[in-house]
């Protein structure tokens, strides 16, 4: 069965009941373990690197177990993996996710605030993540469960609204790919101190870890800083606030708070990039979630190739932080 083609190879995968047979030729030179771990669906490049030292792997016919290994144009590559039922320590928990969208691919669900996405060094025993919500509506519709192919992307702890899941390691690596190349449409909306002067505005700042605080990202320049770009737009001000929608073009760790913060507006309700203004006028109007929402998200599908552009409804939190702030989003086209 061939699967598809890239400028770095041509890969063709026969499956049988014992194992997966994985052959690619490659069209540039390349570490053996890398190419495996790039081309291969489901397979990490830890795993490529046991596959070879294992003995799985062939270079133009003869068993290879240097993992450092390059090969050249032209190379056929052979991979033996055998088929192995992924478990997952994760125990399903119900909780009653709302689901946008799906098809046999992938689906979009309605994250809610104050849920981790996944867990993390510093989660307790028994917390509950997206993830243990998504082994549950899987385990209901009976599809396998594949821990490291599911979240596509991630939002913030206390950011509500649209997060892609992929329901299959091909699915996940090919939407996975949109992202990367950034063909992904992403729109947020934001409440945030103060008025951006000017109205509409990209901001173009490199993002990286905070250098005294290594929980927080900051805008600044150094040798480990991404690009990272934030369009936005001002839909509705008072004189001590603002609604924005915003489009990110590149998706850094906590990007939209970051370059709000940046400019002078942070977001209310953040309490981790504030100011003392936005502190006073969160704990004035009584907003305690973060006024940030993942309202929008355009992707193509890999079981249709079809563009599919999903909208989450304002959730009532963020209904009432628009009250209280005396704007709106009603009247815009977003």
């Amino acid at each position: 069965m061939l699967l598809g083609t890239s400028h770095n190879c041509l890969i063709i995968q026969i499956y049988d009941m014992i194992d997966v047979l994985t052959e690619i030729i490659a069209t540039s030179e390349n570490r053996l373990d890398a190419l495996i771990a790039s081309q291969v669906s489901g397979i990490s490049r830890s795993k490529a690197q046991k596959l070879i030292k294992n003995g799985k792997v062939k270079v133009s016919g003869n068993k290879m177990t240097k993992t450092a290994f390059h090969v050249k144009q032209g190379d056929e590559v052979i991979v033996e993996a055998e088929k192995e039922e992924e478990k997952s320590d994760l125990k399903p928990a119900g909780l009653r996710l709302k689901v946008l969208y799906e098809d046999p691919a992938c689906l979009v669900i309605d994250k809610p605030a104050g849920i981790a996405v996944h867990p993390s060094p510093t989660s307790k025993e028994d917390e509950k993540t997206i993830l243990h919500g998504v082994a549950h509506l899987f385990k209901k519709e009976k599809i396998k469960f594949t821990e490291d192919a599911v979240l596509v992307h991630r939002l913030d702890r206390d950011t509500t609204g649209c997060l892609l899941i992929a329901k299959n390691a091909v699915a996940h690596k090919q939407l996975q790919k949109q992202f990367e190349e950034r063909t992904v449409s992403k729109t947020y909306l934001a409440i945030v101190a103060g008025v951006p002067n000017p109205a509409s505005a990209v901001i173009d700042a490199p993002i990286g870890r905070n250098l005294t605080d290594r929980t927080k990202m900051s805008v600044l320049k150094t040798s480990v800083s991404r690009e990272a770009r934030t369009t936005y737009r001002t839909l509705d001000a008072t004189d001590r606030t603002a609604l924005l929608s915003c489009d990110l073009h590149t998706g850094r760790t906590h990007q939209i708070r970051v370059h709000l913060s940046s400019i002078g507006h942070p977001i209310l309700g953040d309490p981790t990039y504030l100011s003392h203004s936005s502190d006073n006028l969160s704990k004035e109007m009584k907003i305690k979630n973060l006024c940030l929402h993942a309202f929008k998200l355009k992707f193509v599908s890999p079981a249709d190739g079809q563009e599919h552009e999903i909208e989450a409804p304002v959730p009532a939190d963020f209904k009432d932080a628009l009250r209280k702030c005396q704007v709106s989003c009603d009247k815009f086209q977003l």
